[in-house]
């Protein structure tokens, strides 16, 4: 190939992104948190674990190379000549040269009597029977985050593993995920027949709770834990039962563009080409436990007018 040997091209492969922007762009860098980088170019670019995941354009990798090419615009051969140039003529610490270490996924300790998580979700409109469910199958219980009580989502593999858990505070606006994480394991309700074809995807925990209060139908429903799609496509990967996809996501701007680029990335992926996707906002709501709110507001008022007119 003109003007990159074979030698380079390997090289250049084999630099990770976090690697290249500490020795060649550590302006970049943002850190978000022990295991977490952002970059102030694009905002949306996600480093963790070895890892890169661009939200804006729904796409990721591991290597720099790949990342000046998919997010750069840098052609092949300008995007070699820069890695390979930089680890020409800059000297890596072995130390340095080696991907950061996968910081080990350990769940928050648990608290013996949820007391307060079980109030906190009923405030939110979930129901007791629901909470029940998901406490005795070990998806949600109740734990301390720096002397604050939080609600921890978990979310398991195919083995029934924990791999992530989101955590919520209770009395605060707290928000954040269990250190090593793996977002491919979203918080997941399983539906009751594990043969369903049906499956409902949703921004948060709550939304998927919500729509379980509110559901008549026998589907799973996946958090993603934001607008990015891997554990959508982890999940489908393991259920190719699943024929059929509603797209719950926010009904604000971000969430109903999130969910257009999810539903033309299952229509091009062929895996997935059997799969009928379609987009299901919240209705009169920006979330669906804000919709889940509203329908019990208006039940509590139903009943009160019913009583008066027995009266």
């Amino acid at each position: 190939m003109k003007n990159v040997t074979k030698d380079q091209i390997e090289s250049a492969r084999r630099v990770d992104l976090l690697t290249y922007l500490r020795l060649h762009e550590p302006n970049e860098l943002v850190q978000k948190s022990a295991n977490e980088y952002r970059t102030k170019s694009h905002s949306s670019l996600v480093i963790s674990n070895g890892k890169w995941y661009y939200n804006r354009g729904q796409f990721g990798g591991v290597s720099a190379l790949d990342y000046l090419m998919r997010v750069r615009g840098a052609d092949f051969v300008s995007a070699v000549e820069t890695v390979s140039g930089y680890s020409q003529s800059i000297t890596i610490p072995q130390e340095t040269a080696r991907p950061p270490p996968k910081r080990a996924f350990v769940l928050p300790p648990t608290i013996k009597y949820p007391a307060k998580l079980t109030a906190y979700l009923q405030k939110r409109g979930i129901s007791p029977a629901v909470i029940g469910e998901c406490i005795s199958a070990g998806l949600i219980y109740e734990s301390v985050h720096r002397g604050e009580p939080v609600c921890v989502f978990v979310g398991r593999d195919e083995q029934n593993k924990p791999r992530y858990a989101t955590m919520r505070g209770i009395s605060s606006d707290l928000k954040r995920d269990a250190a090593g994480s793996d977002k491919r394991f979203g918080f997941l309700l399983p539906a009751s027949n594990p043969e369903s074809a049906t499956l409902a995807v949703f921004e948060s925990a709550i939304d998927a709770l919500s729509a379980k209060v509110m559901g008549k139908s026998d589907a799973y429903r996946l958090s993603l834990g934001g607008t990015a799609p891997p554990a959508l496509f982890e999940f489908l990967q393991s259920r190719p039962n699943i024929r059929h996809i509603s797209l719950c996501l926010d009904a604000d701007a971000a969430g109903q563009e999130a969910a257009k680029k999810i539903q033309s990335q299952l229509a091009a992926d062929g895996r997935f080409s059997h799969i009928r996707a379609v987009i299901n906002p919240p209705v009169g709501a920006k979330d669906y436990n804000a919709m889940l709110m509203n329908k019990l507001a208006i039940e509590r008022e139903q009943k009160i007018i019913k009583r008066r007119e027995r009266c």
